[in-house]
């Protein structure tokens, strides 16, 4: 499931979980946020720690500094070894991972609900104890540098989807990915780490969501027993990063070892948090249109009507800290060359935009949506999700449910006049990956 439809779900649905009751929400004295959301069905219980910071916090030189520090979260404490956090996650009979993203770092379990205390107690401590070792980084850092030979350079795809984002943002921070660049990870240092733990590992950065099998009552009893005597740090200031104004359509070819030819198509578009936050909600629900079901009126023309593409997507997530991108992304079938990819692409594109949506196009992909989110919130993961997502970008656990409404609101019109200040040529962006001759040993996809 695409995160862009894994938000729509939650936000389009229009009644309370059966057997959930409504969130409950306190803040610690040190300024940790907490979020709780019962769902007694089950003996289960997700906690989830969401820091704000990702990428979008970095500069030039550290980039993927914050995935980096990701990995370094699971390698010890002044109480732990290296791994113990996992084995004892495991022995306990529960699941846990981590993710870094653009605008935040989140580390997450799911696991039985009498063993919270435990989770709590293992997440507190490594908030406010942490060892960075050296032997440790060294080895982490090589394990980082693999990943991203394996999710860039060995990728076709993530090579094209990171030339996109250096090419369509000239000063948004998305213009680099979570992963970072190669140079930057061969060239941190553990103090580079030290300084990022400390300026961003505190409980007045974070937020913590507990869903499941719990009664609020007990888990801020835990939570104040666990990360109450974590001190608070300073702030860090943000300044705004507005991207600057395109004028005119961008266009970047990549020459790469690939069996097929890709093209992305991106245009600059609003977030939640921007000044145009407004038309945030008709391109969601044209992105669904376009994409969201083989009957997608991208989808069908792509793959069925004209077929020249193996598969069509269409990716935007509004719930960012900054303006974003609304991309059309396809894979050539086999013989058909880029350009000829590139060409049906932007027709496609162009003539989605010409033709009037009919009602009852946008109401079946209201209801598709709708029938959809009824299976994605049986997730108490997916609940505490939805919940830590919009609360860490800055829009506040509740404005899911303004954003629910607007999604209800969005007609035939407000598609038209949203699309017609967005996906717009002086806005758009083209990254076209030809194919070239494979090398022995070259991977190919």
């Amino acid at each position: 499931m695409s995160m862009l439809r894994t938000i729509l779900f939650g936000l389009l649905a229009a009644a309370p979980l059966a057997g959930a009751a409504e969130v409950a929400e306190f803040t610690l004295k040190n300024g940790l946020k907490v979020l709780v959301k019962p769902d007694h069905r089950a003996p289960v219980v997700v906690s989830q720690v969401w820091y704000k910071v990702g990428s979008s916090d970095e500069h030039n030189g550290i980039t993927g500094l914050s995935h980096m520090l990701e990995h370094m979260m699971f390698k010890g404490t002044d109480e732990l070894g290296p791994g113990e956090f996992s084995r004892i996650i495991a022995e306990n009979g529960g699941r846990e991972n981590a993710a870094t993203s653009f605008d935040y770092t989140w580390y997450f379990q799911t696991i039985a609900a009498d063993r919270l205390p435990l989770v709590l107690r293992l997440e507190a401590d490594r908030m406010r104890d942490l060892r960075l070792n050296e032997a440790e980084f060294v080895k982490e850092r090589a394990v980082v540098a693999e990943e991203r030979r394996m999710r860039i350079e060995d990728n076709p795809d993530g090579r094209l989807y990171e030339l996109l984002h250096a090419t369509a943002f000239v000063n948004n921070p998305y213009r680099h990915l979570p992963i970072g660049y190669a140079s930057d990870i061969e060239h941190y240092t553990l103090d580079d780490l030290r300084d990022w733990y400390r300026r961003f590992y505190a409980p007045n950065n974070a937020v913590l969501v507990v869903a499941g099998d719990v009664e609020p009552a007990a888990v801020r009893r835990l939570a104040e027993k666990h990360f109450g005597p974590i001190a608070a740090r300073p702030p860090v200031p943000r300044k705004p990063r507005r991207e600057a104004p395109q004028s005119g359509p961008k266009r970047v070819v990549l020459r790469a070892p690939a069996r097929t030819a890709r093209v992305a198509v991106a245009f600059k578009a609003p977030s939640l948090t921007g000044a145009e936050a407004a038309d945030a909600p008709a391109l969601a629900v044209l992105a669904a249109l376009w994409a969201g079901s083989d009957a997608g009126r991208l989808r069908r023309r792509l793959l069925r009507e004209r077929p020249v593409a193996s598969e069509v997507s269409v990716d935007y997530d509004p719930v960012a800290r900054h303006d974003t991108l609304f991309t059309v992304a396809a894979e050539a079938l086999q013989g058909v060359d880029a350009a000829e990819l590139e060409r049906a692409v932007l027709e496609a594109v162009a003539a989605a935009l010409a033709e009037p949506v009919p009602p009852e196009a946008l109401a079946r992909i209201k209801t598709q949506l709708r029938a959809e989110d009824v299976y994605a919130r049986d997730s108490v993961y997916y609940q505490a999700m939805l919940l830590g997502r919009f609360e860490i970008v800055g829009l506040g656990w509740r404005q899911w449910s303004a954003y629910r409404d607007a999604l209800e609101a969005v007609d035939a019109e407000t598609l038209r006049a949203a699309a017609a200040r967005h996906l717009v040529e002086d806005r758009r962006t083209v990254a076209v990956l030809e194919p070239r001759a494979v090398d022995s040993g070259e991977v190919q996809r």
